[in-house]
Parts: C-alpha cells; structure tokens; sequence
C-alpha cells in the first residue's frame, strides 16, 4: 500500500495548497443565493459541498474525477477475460484523479486481497441477531463490530498531529473496502443458504470474489459485479449516504462509524433501499395482471393505477437529473449483451418506453426518466439472486468506494467540522416582517 499512499500524499498536498490560495483569494465570493423553499424542502439546490471525487450533471449524468460512465466502461482495466471495468480501477482514480494502469489495479486488487480477512467476533455479532432481520441492519452491524480494527481510533486516542489524520484514515479505509465483501457474502449465505458459506478465493478481483463468496460463479454474474460495484460507486457529496458519511466523519469519527452511519441512511426507501422496491414494484404487477409478459397496455393501465393511489413509480425521477440516468443506460447494454430474451429484463424496457411519457402528461414532474435501480435487480434476477431484501446491501459494498475515498480527502484537506446554521419559523416570521435577522 506504500506505493499508492505515497502517490496520494503528493496529490494531497498539492490539492490543499491549492486550495488555500483559492480561498486566501476568493473567500468571500458568493456562490449562490438560498430561498425560504430550500430551507424548509430538504436543501435542494443549495451548494455547500465539496467533494472531489464525482460531480452529478443534470444532463450528462455522474462524472468520476471528469469520467463519463462510458468513458469509464471504456477506459478502466479489465480483467483478461472480461470486458467490464474492474471497481479498484475506479477507486484508483477517485483517490489519485488519474486513470489507472493495469499494473496499478493489480496493486490495489493485492492490497485488498492481503487485508481481507474478517476476526471472527464480527461473524459472531452477525449470528446474534435473529435470522429475520434484514439484511441491511446485519451489515451495519457488521461494520460497526470491525471498528475494532481502526487505526485512526488507536492513533488518536495516542495522540497525533492533525496534518497526519488522513493517513491511518487512507489505512481504515483500505481495511473496511477489503473486508466488506467478506461480510455482505457472510449474510447473503447465512440468511439464505442455510448458512452454508463459502470461502475467499484470494487469486480472484474484489467484486469476482464477492460473487464467488456469494456462490455465483457465472461469468456474466462476475461481469455484473464489476458493472454494478462500478456504477453505484458515488454520486457526489450531497446524496444521503455519502453526506451522512462526510458529516459524521467530520467530527473526526473514524471510517468505520461515519461508513455505518452513511449506511443506515442508504438504506431508506428514498434512497437505497429504492432498487428493492423497483424488483418488488414489478412483481405484484405481474401477479396482479397474471403474466410474466404484461404488454405495453397493460403496463400504462398499471402505471396510473398506482399513480391514481398516491403512490410513486419505483426507479423513475432523480433529485437532479434531467435525462435517463447513464447508469441505467449501462445496464440496459449489459442486458441486452447478456440476456437479450429475458422476460423480466424485456419487462423492464417496456416500462421505460411507457413510463415516461404518462409522468410528462402530468406537468408536474421534471424528471420522468429512469434512474439506476430502475433496471439493476432485473439483472441481478436473471442470474438467480432472487432475494431482493439483499440488493441494498451491494449497493453499501459499492458505494465504500466512493464515500471513503471522498473521507480520506477530507481528512487531507483538513475540511472542518459541518456545523450548519438552522433557524426555528417563529423566527423566520419575525424576519418576514423586518423584526429579526436570521442570516447572519
């Protein structure tokens, strides 16, 4: 791991520098101005991130450190055989801001490999808990058993200089990333394969050996792996998880609690628990109209049925995006490369010819276009992985990658504690009327 420290230490210093010099210059500048709206409605639209990792464009989608999606699929090392990009290549260049060469991955896939082992007392917090809890609050649980091995924690408590915060937090993270495939597999079999597990293969790469653990040694499904763990990566800084992540990690919590913190906000149903109700969505849809091949009528009759509820189309509208997430577009081309006469996956394509245009015809929507769990569990169903209770948890193995690298540069960069101005609406009623100010 010296090799790729070293290089990121460069990086770091320069960065900060950087950014030092920007804000000695240009500090009190106005980014933007914040409306009473934004205040009460969830802080939509308001910058106050920095994230160097990935940037979200409302047309062109997630960018990794300036990489489209396709350049990415494009670009990234691949395996010998395989022709998705490896995960540790995207990690690479969230961390370093440069594409990767092979031998650059290969020296990742070998550090995680070499630090992948799990102690058994965060097996045996997992069994404590009764088989039916969902697999999600299993594998915080998980997490926060392996806080043990911070050495962040241990470094601090020691007593260190804040300059170096970011190194034993590079090495923690390093650690977690390793670790987590090993404990999302350890769930996946013991919840439901009777708790027959499987063991490591230490010759295959981090999202191979997370399918092998699992017990899907199918080409395609490795492929999946690498697609998947890939694309659901990060999405800048101000989604939930990796806002949660950053925040917490602000107050200088260690990766293994701000990671667990960010999880446990991914798995809401307004965010990564979404990709699980899309499968499940599509389910009682078919059962309902009795046929695993619904028409396109069928489907608009459906749609505005659960429209007509009060209920949302599962998969469809993005916070910020303002076409078809390319993520979605990805998965779509691995479909129809893979499994081009699936009924499920033709089902899924049907319902982005049809949604679309019924959520247009309603004014109010600004974004009727599918987003990425719109289409990631007819995949993973395809290949067998049927419980779709699991799905969130690779979306937390994958999303590691981005909200820890994006940690790591928070402790290079020296970013403070996030501390927020919040206002009560008594006091923004005296404001309204001339009495108070609030802003300031």
């Amino acid at each position: 791991m010296g090799i790729l420290k070293d290089r990121f230490k460069a990086k770091a210093e320069s960065a900060a520098a950087g950014i030092k010099d920007l804000l000695k210059e240009h500090g009190n500048k106005k980014i933007g101005e914040v409306t009473l709206s934004q205040v009460y409605q969830g802080m939509r639209g308001i910058t106050g991130l920095v994230t160097e990792t990935s940037l979200l464009d409302a047309q062109e989608g997630i960018r990794f450190r300036g990489y489209s999606i396709p350049e990415l699929r494009e670009k990234l090392p691949k395996t010998e055989k395989g022709s998705e990009p490896l995960p540790e290549g995207l990690f690479y260049l969230m961390l370093i801001g440069e594409l990767p060469t092979d031998e650059d991955v290969n020296h990742v896939t070998s550090v995680l490999q070499r630090r992948s082992h799990v102690p058994n007392h965060v097996f045996d917090a997992i069994d404590a808990l009764p088989l039916n809890t969902h697999p999600m609050t299993m594998y915080t649980v998980g997490v926060m058993a392996l806080q043990t091995e911070s050495y962040f924690s241990k470094a601090y408590a020691e007593g260190m200089n804040k300059k170096d915060y970011w190194e034993p937090t590079f090495d923690d993270a390093f650690v977690l990333i390793a670790r987590l495939p090993r404990i999302a597999a350890y769930i996946y079999r013991k919840k439901y394969k009777n708790g027959d597990h499987i063991h490591p293969n230490g010759l295959l790469d981090w999202a191979g050996n997370l399918a092998h653990m699992m017990g899907f040694d199918d080409h395609g499904f490795r492929e999946l792996m690498r697609l998947y763990m890939t694309i659901h990566a990060d999405h800048e800084g101000g989604n939930v998880s990796a806002h949660t992540t950053h925040l917490v990690g602000s107050a200088l919590s260690d990766c293994y609690l701000s990671y667990a913190a960010g999880m446990n906000g991914l798995a809401g149903p307004l965010h990564g628990l979404a990709n699980q109700e899309v499968i499940k969505w599509i389910f009682e849809m078919q059962e309902e109209l009795k046929t695993e091949e619904p028409s396109s009528e069928q489907i608009a009759e459906y749609v505005r049925k659960t429209l007509s509820a009060g209920k949302v189309v599962p998969g469809y509208g993005h916070a910020v995006l303002r076409k078809t997430d390319p993520r979605f577009e990805a998965q779509m081309e691995f479909g129809k490369k893979h499994m081009p006469d699936d009924k499920l996956v033709n089902t899924v394509w049907k319902i982005y010819e049809t949604v679309p245009p019924i959520l247009q015809s309603l004014g109010k929507i600004k974004n009727p276009w599918p987003n990425v769990d719109a289409h990631s569990g007819a995949l993973l169903v395809h290949y067998g992985l049927v419980e779709y209770e699991f799905y969130t948890v690779l979306f937390a193995v994958s999303r590691a990658l981005g909200v820890l690298s994006s940690l790591i540069w928070d402790r290079a960069l020296g970013f403070p504690l996030e501390r927020p101005k919040s206002v009560t609406t008594e006091a923004v009623k005296l404001w309204l009327e001339g009495k108070e100010q609030i802003w300031e």
